[in-house]
């Protein structure tokens, strides 16, 4: 069995958190508690190492058309210094990963990635990579810090001298000075929440964990886990690659259609994606809320009587809602509001509803 993977925080946290193993990495699934955890990030702010994450950088004249090529969003709308959430395709529509591109300049791009998806996607950027164009893969060398919930702002200004506030959603700032390191300031996150990730050399990220903990000691800030990081993220109905996105499902059946923009031109996958655009993709991600007793995992099949109509893809009780809910792939035809399905829980059919989505919106 190969060796997990660990992170330059590993010896901050190894000995206050639980860790386990997850896509080749030891990483913390929790610190003092998912449900302390989620809340805190609700209401104050929390800390998390996400540095498993990969970055590849593309770089050079051609390095426009390659990213415009792999990805279902329009890069030509971001201009230097935006964010932009997209995915990348199989020709038949089938999701590659899901990422977020960074525009650092006219020919310079940032692509983070999913960690169990790092050489696989590395693999297919190199494959379609032609012209003048580097493609360099600096996961190892990068760390990456989330900070979130609405208090994050407040906490991390005290660390930096840059007006944090003119950092607007899906934008970002290079070479911000952070308690004495410097590093990538973007305003995204995967909660649900506001709140920063924060991209700097791998060395640099046990000081600056140190710091941000410190600054929002007083205030309620604590580390969190890749368990409240899940249950966050799914109440805010954000795709997990391996969960809603996979390679047998494309970016409209899994709810991210938004991400797909058929106007922009040629890329891979755009045939398939367009015909689910005008014709309705075969299946639908929907909401479910439990009436009977249970709670819907990842894997259980939904069923409509004794047809099998489909399956949950990712499922818990809800810390926000205090419900059993779950996310579910399901045969478009039966997507309605108010349907009652049957998932079946260890061996039982149990039934549930479907409900709108997301669980959890913040309050603007």
């Amino acid at each position: 069995m190969a060796e997990l993977k660990r992170t330059s925080l590993y010896p901050v946290y190894k000995d206050e958190a639980k860790l386990v193993p997850f896509g080749g990495w030891e990483l913390p699934v929790q610190f003092s508690g998912i449900k302390r955890e989620h809340e805190a990030v609700r209401e104050k702010a929390g800390l998390f190492d996400v540095s498993h994450m990969g970055e590849i950088e593309v770089i050079g004249p051609d390095a426009f058309a390659l990213v415009q090529r792999l990805t279902t969003n329009n890069v030509e709308k971001a201009v230097p210094g935006q964010a932009q959430y997209t995915a990348m395709c199989y020709p038949d529509g089938g999701t590659v990963d899901d990422l977020l591109v960074y525009r650092k300049g006219e020919t310079s791009f940032l692509l983070v990635v999913n960690a169990a998806n790092i050489e696989k996607d590395l693999e297919w950027i190199e494959k379609h990579a032609v012209g003048n164009v580097e493609v360099r893969n600096i996961s190892k060398e990068t760390a990456q810090l989330a900070l979130q919930g609405p208090l994050s702002v407040s906490v991390l200004q005290k660390l930096t001298e840059t007006n944090l506030a003119e950092i607007k959603p899906f934008r970002f700032r290079e070479s911000v000075e952070l308690s004495g390191v410097s590093g990538l300031v973007s305003r995204t996150g995967y909660t649900g929440e506001d709140g920063f990730e924060i991209y700097l050399p791998a060395e640099d990220a046990p000081s600056l964990w140190k710091s941000i903990l410190e600054a929002g000691e007083a205030l309620g800030v604590i580390p969190c886990g890749l368990g409240a990081r899940d249950t966050l993220r799914f109440e805010a109905k954000l795709a997990l690659y391996g969960n809603e996105l996979s390679a047998s499902v494309s970016p409209v059946e899994a709810g991210i259609g938004f991400a797909v923009k058929l106007d922009k031109g040629e890329f891979i996958g755009r045939e398939v994606l367009a015909r689910q655009k005008e014709e309705g993709a075969p299946r639908k991600l929907v909401g479910l809320e439990m009436i009977g007793r249970g709670i819907p995992r990842s894997n259980y099949s939904v069923y409509r009587g004794e047809e099998e109509v489909g399956v949950v893809t990712s499922g818990t009780q809800s810390p926000t809602l205090k419900k059993n809910v779950g996310l579910a792939l399901i045969q478009r035809e039966l997507a309605e509001l108010g349907q009652e399905l049957d998932v079946e829980i260890r061996g039982k059919r149990v039934v549930a509803k479907i409900v709108p989505t997301p669980f959890y919106k913040r309050s603007s």
